[in-house]
This record gives structure tokens, C-alpha cells and sequence, in this order.
């Protein structure tokens, strides 16, 4: 390469310096030409925040990263599973269902995906959702034997029941909700009543969990439903244990789903898909916004642990959100190139 001169160098130095105003230092903007474009392709987003917990942090971590990392104009929406996707499905609204547990509108959900009007992103939840019946962790070390449902069936004594003396207790999920219903016909598919058990009505999601919490404080006995990610699992150890047979679909959907199955079977529960569902309109415009929610995804014990927090301190989603950022750079910055890293950090 050749050289200017030292004094002809000089001279466009000090013409260059004028012509600039004398400023010296590097723009404060750091996007690329292609970043810059997509910002302004991504435009005007909005995303569910779904009425549960573990939800309601994805949504505000995705609207922290989408507008300070990629220059979206992000608004939150209220949703749930239900209306959300079938709003998504027949209106193209809203943009991005950060955490939609597919199981409960799969077939319209798969159509609209084959019709190309949605698409899947990443997996919000790798692992999956998971459900079953849990035991404190304190019990299954005192009780290394204790793998299955079965295994928990043959201790009544270790589970006593507060209002029936001599009885096991195993406890259900809230009333009105639909793991009420699968978890009375698996106490019954196991025989459980017969084994020495009752099946206890909880009444709510706090009774559940305060239920969970009273047992593990007190070191006490506890069998019954629960499922992750929850903040009770990252605060309290429990134990899933293994329903010690396959999954049935066809004896699940068909029959454990209902409140009329006369003949349950046992089955354990079925792998919960967890992933993030965008509409077509956002994803020919989203530009390398798409290429984190194709990406970011993180484990149930993360979440656990997150929303555990989150109980701790009364924080709010988007409190949880900014924590995870600022405590967790080593996992949401592989969803992420390093320039929009450091755009998300600086806005923190």
C-alpha cells in the first residue's frame, strides 16, 4: 500500500479535522449497515404476555433484548394459550407468542403453521414442560427406594394425611383447572385408594404451593401433582418421580383428559412442547430479530430459579427480566451477536 507524504498527510488530516467540526471521537453507534436496516425493518412489535409467571419474564426478556439490541418498538399484550394463538391464527395479532405450550391447540396451531400463516421459532423451553407427581427431595434421600409412583403407593405412612388419621395423602392440583381432572383419574388408574391413600383438594395454585413449602420447611412427607418451571421448584427440592410407563397417548387424550373417563389408565403424561410461535407478517420483516428468537431457549431449572427470585423479592416480570440479564450475560449472549450484546448491556 502506498503512502502519502508526512506533510500532504498532515494537510488532509487537518482538512478532514475542520471538515468534521474538530470531533474526534467514534460515533456512539455501533450497528452495522445490515443492523441498522433491520432495526428499521422490525419496526412496531407486539408480544404476549401470558398470564403465568415463567411467561411473563420470557415476554419482558424478549422486549428488553428486541428494542435495545435490535431497535424494535416493542408492546406488551396481554394473551393467554387459548385466545392468543387463535388471535395470531385468524387476525395475524399479535406478532410473537414468546412461551406457547402447544399441546392445548395443536391441531389448529399445525394447520395454521402448514397454511404458512404462523411459524415456529425456538424452543422456549428445551426440555420441555414437565408434569407428574413430585416428592421432596429430603424424603427421596431418606427413601432411596422410593423411584416410582408405585414405590410411593407402598408408604402410605410417609405421606400422612392431615384430616383422614391413618390414611396417605396425595395432593391435587387447583380446582378448575385441567391437571384436576388427570390427576383424580391417575389416583385412580393406580389404585391409590385402595393402597391406602385420599386425594386431597387444594383448593388453589397458593394452597398447592403453600402445601409444598409447609412439607419441605418442616422436613414432612408430601406426594402429589405439580409441574415445572415454577417458582416452588426453584426455591423447594423435589423429586419427580418416574410413572414407571410410558406415555399412552391415545389412552391419555382419549380418556385421562376427561372428567367422564370411566376407566383411566396408567400412563404418564405426555412430553410438553414449549416453543415460540411468530406470524408470517413478523417474520419477513423481523430481519435478524428472527435470528434470536430462533435461537434463545433456556432450561426449567433456570426458570425455576428465576421465578424463585422473582418470589423472594416480589419482583415483577420485567424486574426478573433485567436480573437475568445483568446475572446471566454467559447464557443470553449466545442468543445474540456481540454488537447487540453490547447495545442490551449498555441499556441495562
Amino acid at each position: 500500500m502506498s503512502r502519502l507524504p508526512l506533510s500532504l498527510a498532515a494537510v488532509s488530516a487537518a482538512l478532514l479535522l475542520g471538515a468534521c467540526g474538530q470531533k474526534t471521537e467514534a460515533p456512539a453507534n455501533t450497528q452495522t449497515a445490515s443492523e441498522s436496516a433491520s432495526a428499521q425493518a422490525c419496526g412496531r412489535v407486539r408480544i404476549a404476555n401470558m398470564t403465568w409467571q415463567s411467561a411473563e419474564l420470557l415476554a419482558n426478556v424478549d422486549k428488553l433484548i428486541l428494542s435495545a439490541g435490535y431497535g424494535c418498538d416493542v408492546e406488551l399484550v396481554a394473551g393467554d394459550t387459548m385466545p392468543t394463538l387463535t388471535s395470531m391464527i385468524e387476525k395475524g395479532q399479535p406478532d410473537i407468542a414468546p412461551e406457547a405450550w402447544v399441546n392445548a391447540i395443536r391441531e389448529p396451531l399445525e394447520n395454521a403453521v402448514k397454511d404458512g400463516r404462523l411459524h415456529y421459532a425456538a424452543r422456549s423451553l428445551p426440555d420441555g414442560g414437565v408434569e407428574g407427581w413430585w416428592i421432596p427431595k429430603h424424603v427421596a434421600d431418606a427413601h432411596p427406594e422410593i423411584k416410582t409412583i408405585d414405590d410411593a403407593l407402598k408408604r402410605p405412612d410417609l405421606f400422612p394425611s392431615v384430616e383422614a388419621k391413618g390414611k396417605g395423602a396425595v395432593h391435587n392440583c387447583p380446582s378448575g383447572w385441567s391437571c384436576q381432572i388427570t390427576t383424580e383419574n391417575a389416583f385412580k388408574a393406580w389404585g391409590a385408594k385402595d393402597k391406602g391413600f385420599v386425594l386431597v383438594d387444594t383448593g388453589s395454585a397458593a394452597g398447592l404451593d403453600g402445601s409444598i413449602a409447609k412439607a419441605s420447611e418442616r422436613k414432612e412427607g408430601w406426594l402429589g401433582y405439580y409441574w415445572a418451571p415454577t417458582a416452588i421448584l426453584g426455591k423447594y427440592e423435589m423429586v419427580k418421580l418416574d410413572a414407571g410407563v410410558p406415555h399412552d397417548k391415545a389412552a391419555y387424550e382419549g380418556c385421562n383428559t376427561r372428567a367422564d373417563c370411566e376407566q383411566p389408565a396408567k400412563t404418564d403424561w405426555g412430553h410438553t412442547e414449549v416453543v415460540t410461535v411468530v406470524t408470517t407478517d413478523f417474520k419477513q420483516r423481523a430481519g435478524q430479530a428472527m435470528d434470536y428468537l430462533s435461537t434463545r431457549g433456556w432450561s426449567n431449572d433456570t426458570v425455576n430459579r428465576l421465578l424463585a427470585w422473582m418470589g423472594d423479592n416480589q419482583a415483577t416480570g420485567e424486574d426478573g427480566a433485567r436480573h437475568f440479564l445483568r446475572t446471566q450475560p454467559e447464557l443470553w449472549k449466545t442468543w445474540v451477536s456481540p454488537e447487540v450484546a453490547t447495545r442490551v448491556e449498555a441499556s441495562l
